[in-house]
């Protein structure tokens, strides 16, 4: 049985697509990511799959209980870290997890035994006793996703659990999720507009642009898909640069501002015959970079922008959001 199934998954507020009708399975084990800028409708899904928000229309199940007609079982057998702290500052880590224990009635005994365990596990053991309040960012986190365990859930959900963390520390955190998932065998579901987050952790991810799933596969898989080498030319006149390649190794090109990126095969063995005709086109270039295709790189094959310029169309998306989600 799968941990998760979606089918058709739709939320709207007031006229506004959030999430647009998307399908998808995740197996019981995997990390899966949602992946996709801030108001693509990443913590949308989440919210739905989690029961704190109803869908519009479609179904889904968890653990193979109905988000809707079973919400109960749902988040007995779930947990979640938001993207938001929800941490009390005033308490120790280990009162808490106590308390967190307590709502979900796990005896004493047991109860004190996972609380170790698990405070241990994400490196915490030695500031137990310490307020939560005098905690950096990430110890903050990896409180939060130790406090998600404590009831033994097979799925967590950790919606945008790196955001507004340093580099070292949103390292160190991804190596946490590696270990519980190694370790504990629970089926991980990340939400992350970090595309290297997504490329280093997931077994598999989804894209999501605008509501909708553009693209889904391993991170090998989707970055396969778009074939070959990517290169990049700066230039004063990238349109020129577009109409000139017209090569049968040249599998896609994209215009953007003050550049071109181009896929193409065996790019090392082209790449001087390129730079030869754009001289004797007198075609400027200000810089030339090869690489293998990243996520970003599906990303902008799939939408025609990257996630950044995403970023700034998702933000009334975002507010939108709020505001409905505080009627």
């Amino acid at each position: 049985m799968p941990a998760i199934h979606a089918n058709n998954l739709t939320k709207s507020f007031d006229g506004f697509v959030a999430v647009d009708g998307i399908s998808f399975t995740i197996e019981s084990g995997e990390i899966f990511g949602l992946l996709g800028p801030n108001g693509a409708g990443k913590t949308t899904t989440i919210s739905m799959l989690s029961t704190m928000l109803k869908p519009t229309s479609g179904t889904a199940t968890v653990n193979g209980h109905d988000i809707v007609t079973k919400e109960d079982d749902v988040r007995k057998s779930i947990g979640i870290v938001f993207q938001d702290q929800s941490l009390d500052e005033e308490l120790t880590a280990y009162e808490n997890m106590d308390f967190h224990g307590r709502l979900y009635r796990i005896a004493g005994e047991v109860r004190r035994q996972r609380i170790s365990e698990l405070l241990t596990l994400v490196g915490l053991d030695d500031r137990k006793d310490d307020l939560v309040k005098t905690y950096s960012g990430g110890m903050r986190r990896r409180l939060e996703i130790a406090r998600g365990l404590l009831h033994e859930p097979k799925v967590l959900f950790l919606d945008e659990p790196t955001l507004g963390l340093d580099p070292q520390t949103r390292n160190h955190l991804w190596d946490y999720i590696a270990r519980l998932n190694d370790e504990k065998g629970i089926t991980i579901i990340l939400t992350t507009h970090y595309m290297e987050e997504a490329d280093r952790l997931c077994d598999r991810v989804a894209i999501i642009d605008r509501g909708t799933i553009i693209a889904l596969g391993t991170t090998e898989n989707l970055k396969a898909s778009i074939g070959g080498d990517v290169v990049t030319i700066a230039s004063p006149d990238p349109g020129a640069i577009a109409g000139l390649l017209t090569a049968p190794w040249v599998s896609g090109i994209e215009r953007h501002d003050g550049s071109v990126t181009i896929r193409m095969q065996d790019a090392d063995r082209h790449i001087p015959g390129i730079v030869t005709d754009l001289h004797r086109s007198g075609i400027g270039i200000t810089s030339l970079s090869v690489r293998k295709p990243t996520l970003e790189d599906v990303f902008l094959h799939y939408t025609g922008r990257t996630i950044r310029d995403e970023e700034a169309s998702g933000k009334e998306a975002m507010r939108m959001f709020h505001r409905a989600g505080r009627r």
